[in-house]
């Protein structure tokens, strides 16, 4: 299966965590459909979800937790 992409709707910050003590929305290898959020990236003081646009398996986070993003920047790899 060909390498899918998610990418950043918007720029600003990728968070990968709903919050700083709670666990991240997917890792790496976990399972993703059509419409899962991913992330969110933070935009003055307002929070956009990140939803995965394909299904798949997440393969790679181009970005780390708390990174800035461009619109259209690549968030996270699926197989």
């Amino acid at each position: 299966m060909a390498k899918h992409e998610i990418r950043s709707p918007i720029p600003g910050t990728f968070y990968r965590k709903p919050a700083p003590d709670q666990p991240s929305f997917k890792e790496v290898g976990d399972t993703v459909a059509k419409g899962d959020t991913i992330g969110l990236v933070e935009v003055m003081k307002t929070f956009h979800e990140v939803k995965s646009d394909a299904d798949g398996t997440i393969t790679a986070f181009v970005l780390d937790n708390e990174e800035p993003v461009m619109a259209g920047q690549p968030l996270a790899e699926l197989d």
